[in-house]
């Protein structure tokens, strides 16, 4: 690694970090890290399958290895390396007994669930940033709190990195790309999509929500909805807007709700999901927003199908509802 680097050109140098059994989403991040250093810098994929992150019972023997085929994804798309070292090169003399430690963000959802997974991605992050000295790094915003927890060692520690988000890349049906999807049965990805629509869901409520009372709010107040809506030629509208108003609480609650209907059903499903958490939170420390938050949150999502784990996540901007329409519907403001 050390005499690739050396004999690289003097551009930008970038690194994407992965635990193999690379897909599309893989080299889409490769490709942002390409188009981000141009033509003249260098970009280094890391091929690792960490056992510092994997807990007991965890699917550290069965995680796919597939680095021949790892090594032509890189390549087509636009890697000048792959850093693929065996674990005994980065441990070595067994575990580290120096270990970064993730704090209490890294003791919250994914924390909560696989103890120590944390502090197990960042010592090997850290670890592979010395080792690969990249100008910027590559992660994607599916390991939403991976990412923040990285974002947040490199502020902390005074790592000289830039940190760099890349959206989540999903299959055509919704479902997020991940190693682990090939796990799944055809019954389970059924299931399993549950997942993602959860998410659209909770999305799609709150935009529908916020669009009704923008529109309800355009009428003048000393009106009352119906009248003043149908007088705009929005009797629709009208029945949508009451509906919304006794379909329950605004903003982050009606968020959560639309996302546990949906997977509610999924756990009732053949094969059944089984929920490992689903959470609003701010990103800035990942604990559960208020009914009343207003600014950006993640809607986390966590579950098993059959055997295999699946997370997934959506960025979500929440904010007051209009004053006028709020006053006449009775959502908070």
């Amino acid at each position: 690694m050390d005499e690739a680097l050396a004999a690289a050109p003097r551009g930008r140098t970038a690194v994407v970090m992965t635990m193999g059994a690379l897909h599309e989403g893989h080299a889409t991040l490769v490709r942002a890290a390409r188009r981000h250093v141009g033509a003249d810098g260098f970009v280094t994929v890391t091929v690792f399958v960490n056992p510092l992150q994997f807990g007991a019972g965890e699917d550290l023997d069965r995680y796919p290895r597939t680095l021949d085929a790892d090594l032509a994804t890189a390549a087509g798309a636009g890697a000048d390396a792959v850093f693929a070292p065996g674990v005994d090169e980065v441990y070595p003399g067994g575990e580290p007994q120096v270990r970064i430690t993730a704090g209490p963000m890294g003791e919250r959802l994914e924390g909560a669930t696989r103890p120590g997974h944390f502090d197990g991605m960042l010592t090997v992050v850290a670890k592979l940033l010395h080792l690969t000295r990249p100008d910027s790094a590559f992660f994607g915003e599916k390991d939403a709190q991976q990412l923040a927890l990285i974002r947040r060692m490199v502020r902390d520690l005074n790592f000289p990195v830039e940190i760099v988000g890349v959206p989540t890349v999903r299959e055509p049906d919704g479902l997020a790309l991940s190693s682990r999807n090939r796990y799944l049965s055809a019954p389970e990805r059924r299931t399993a999509l549950a997942l993602s629509a959860a998410l659209f869901a909770a999305r799609d409520r709150l935009a529908a929500q916020y669009a009704l009372l923008e529109r309800a709010g355009a009428a003048p107040a000393s009106e009352s909805r119906a009248e003043a809506l149908s007088k705009l030629g929005e009797s629709r509208a009208a029945a949508d807007a009451h509906a919304v108003a006794i379909a329950g609480p605004g903003g982050a609650d009606a968020v959560r709700a639309a996302a546990r209907a949906v997977l509610a059903d999924a756990e009732k499903a053949e094969p059944a999901l089984v929920l490992d958490y689903l959470a609003l939170v701010d990103p800035a420390d990942f604990r559960e927003v208020p009914g009343g938050h207003s600014g950006p949150a993640i809607l986390a999502v966590a579950a098993r199908v059959g055997t295999t784990r699946l997370i997934d996540n959506l960025p979500l901007t929440l904010g007051p509802a209009p004053a006028a329409a709020a006053e006449d519907l009775g959502a908070p403001v």
